[in-house]
């Protein structure tokens, strides 16, 4: 895991791709294209790129109409707006008529870092989870986000795609195969399973790791779809392990933690103890300062996890 590619860099790489294979591909931005990257799509295909301006609320609605015409549009801007500040009209116009609309949001969680609780999102996969007939992926690292963001082309239906603004190790190699609604298993393990998405995949790898070396084994899933949730991947681990740990870079409340208690909670209740954020807003802070300070951390999930079998 040397390498480290921003999943936002990524998303940037696979839409410029993505379009010069189907010329139905169309990408909305509030003015934030040199952020979101997508840019690198707009100095290709110019006439297929629409900056909206900061009008967060009017692009969503512009995504719908291009959608109702037949284009598969990708709306970007960061997480706190397109899922905050867009919320009436990603829920009218987009996911009640089922369009088919794919809002690309960078900058999630608190790794958005100096610029504070106002731009850090951490309730955004809360409001997407809620809405009907949306589909809601985050990806772990580059090369999972670039085939994310073509299952997304792929998929007919709104999409929310969860992206990040920090350069993360990449986990995968090129063989990897991503399928939306299906949890990967990264590493095996029979005494605990670590569920993570998006930034804290590599955190509880890690975590695993440490675990190891104290004669714990601890079964790693990454959940890159946390909407419709593989349900499969999850009994198996509550069966097979036990105890369930999550790992998100988002409030505890209405995210992977959330849907993962939910589901288990009605289908095969075991512990399950999730790592996240509290109930409280971010600050302004260095990323690596903010997810100690939040519990973000491979010893804050290592913690929970002997917490977790502890309670079995």
């Amino acid at each position: 895991m040397g390498e480290k590619i921003a999943t936002r860099d990524a998303y940037g790489e696979a839409l410029a791709q993505l379009g010069r294979s189907n010329p139905d591909i169309v990408v909305l931005d509030a003015d934030l294209s040199g952020s979101t990257k997508t840019a690198v799509f707009a100095r290709e295909f110019p006439q297929r790129f629409f900056n909206m301006g900061i009008a967060e609320a009017n692009m969503m609605g512009t995504a719908a109409g291009l959608a109702a015409a037949g284009k598969i549009p990708f709306a970007s801007t960061f997480a706190v707006f397109a899922t905050g500040r867009a919320f009436d009209q990603v829920r009218n116009s987009i996911c009640y008529p089922q369009l088919n609309v794919k809002i690309a949001a960078t900058h999630a969680g608190l790794t958005v870092g100096e610029d504070g609780a106002s731009h850090q999102s951490v309730e955004d996969i809360a409001l997407m989870r809620a809405l009907p007939n949306m589909t809601v992926l985050v990806p772990a690292d580059g090369v999972e986000a670039r085939l994310a963001v073509r299952a997304a082309a792929e998929h007919v239906g709104p999409v929310y795609l969860r992206l990040g603004r920090p350069k993360v190790p990449v986990i995968f190699g090129d063989d990897y195969s991503f399928e939306i609604g299906r949890a990967v298993r990264l590493r095996e393990g029979s005494d605990v399973t670590l569920a993570a998405c998006g930034y804290m995949v590599g955190p509880a790898l890690a975590a695993a790791k440490l675990l190891a070396g104290e004669g714990i084994e601890a079964r790693v899933l990454n959940m890159s779809t946390l909407k419709p949730l593989d349900g499969d991947a999850l009994l198996a681990a509550a069966r097979e392990t036990g105890a369930l740990v999550t790992a998100e870079e988002h409030s505890i409340i209405g995210g992977l933690g959330s849907a993962v208690a939910e589901f288990l909670g009605q289908e095969y209740p075991v512990p399950v103890l999730r790592v996240g954020i509290g109930d409280t807003f971010g600050e302004s802070g260095p990323p690596e300062e903010l997810l100690e300070k939040y519990g973000l951390t491979a010893g804050d999930i290592l913690a929970a996890a002997k917490k977790a079998m502890g309670m079995k």
